[in-house]
C-alpha cells in the first residue's frame, strides 16, 4: 500500500509526459500514450519558459552541477578530518564539541536563514553558485561530522597507536590508514549529499537569485509560470528530467550504500 502511494503518480507523470496534449485534455490519466512523444522532453530541456527566459531546464541542470561539486568536496573533506580527529586523537574539548554538533545538526535552516545570507553577502558570494555550495556544506557538515565520528570510533585504537609510534604524524595517518578504510561510509555520506543538495529547493531559492537558480528553482518557476496553456506533458517531462540524477546515482551506488549502514556507518 505505501508503495502504491508512491509509485502510482510516479506513473501518472511518467506517462503524462509522453502524451501529446490532446490525449491529456482527454482526462484518461492512467491510460498509455496511443501516441508515444518525446516532443514534451525536448522542450522540457530546450524551450521550458520561467518568467521571461525560455532557455529550458537544462541551465538550471547546469547550474545544479555547478553547486553539487564545490559542496562535495567542501562537505565530505572537512567533516572527514574533524570526525577522525574527534573519534581517534585525545581531545579536551571532545565532547563540548559533539555535544555542540549534535545541536547544530537538528536546528531548522530558517533559524539561522538571515545570519546565513549576511554572511555569505558579506563574503560577495550571494547570488552565486558558490554561495549556494557553501551554504550547503556549512548545513551538512554537523551531521556527517557525527556520521564519520562514529565509523571512525570503530577502528582500533591500537592500530592508531602503533602508526604514531611508527613516527606516523596526523595527516600521514589519515592518509595511509584512515581513508584506505573509509570507502563504504564514504559512499553512504557521497549519496546522503547528492540527494539533499540535488533536491534542494530552499537553500537555491534563498542564496541563488537570478543567475544561480539550480533545477528544482527553475522547475518550481516553470511550473507556476502562466502563458494562457498549461503544457501538462512538458511539466511532467521537467519534473522527471530533475529527478533522474540522483535516481541514477542511487541505483549505481544502493548496494554500497546497504554495506555502508551495515559496517556501522550510522550507528551510534
Amino acid at each position: 500500500m505505501c508503495v502504491a502511494f508512491v509509485c502510482v503518480p510516479l506513473y501518472v507523470v511518467f506517462v503524462t509526459s509522453f502524451k501529446p496534449i490532446e490525449e491529456i485534455t482527454l482526462g484518461h490519466i492512467f491510460s498509455l500514450p496511443v501516441s508515444w512523444t518525446v516532443t514534451p522532453w525536448y522542450k522540457a530541456w530546450n524551450t521550458l519558459c520561467t518568467g521571461l527566459s525560455c532557455d529550458g531546464i537544462k541551465s538550471g541542470f547546469f547550474n545544479s552541477l555547478a553547486i553539487l561539486f564545490p559542496s562535495l568536496v567542501l562537505s565530505i573533506s572537512l567533516s572527514s578530518v574533524t570526525g577522525y580527529a574527534l573519534a581517534l586523537w585525545n581531545i579536551r574539548w571532545a565532547g563540548t564539541f559533539l555535544f555542540v554538533l549534535f545541536i547544530c545538526a537538528f536546528v531548522p535552516f530558517q533559524i539561522i536563514m538571515i545570519p546565513l545570507i549576511l554572511i555569505v553577502s558579506n563574503m560577495g558570494l550571494f547570488g552565486t553558485v558558490w554561495g549556494i555550495a557553501l551554504v550547503h556544506a556549512i548545513l551538512t557538515m554537523p551531521l556527517l561530522t557525527l556520521i564519520f565520528r562514529n565509523f571512525y570510533k570503530d577502528i582500533p585504537q591500537e592500530l592508531i597507536s602503533a602508526a604514531i609510534m611508527d613516527s606516523g604524524s596526523f595527516w600521514l595517518i589519515y592518509r595511509k590508514i584512515i581513508l584506505p578504510m573509509s570507502a563504504n561510509i564514504m559512499i553512504v555520506v557521497l549519496i546522503l549529499m547528492i540527494t539533499t543538495v540535488w533536491n534542494d529547493y530552499l537553500v537555491g531559492l534563498t542564496f541563488g537569485g537570478i543567475g544561480a537558480a539550480p533545477m528544482t528553482v527553475i522547475l518550481a518557476n516553470a511550473v507556476i509560470t502562466s502563458r494562457g496553456e498549461v503544457i501538462h506533458n512538458v511539466n511532467m517531462a521537467a519534473a522527471l528530467l530533475t529527478a533522474i540524477p540522483p535516481l541514477v546515482v542511487y541505483f549505481a551506488l544502493g548496494r554500497f550504500f546497504v554495506q555502508g549502514i551495515t559496517a556501522g556507518a550510522i550507528k551510534g
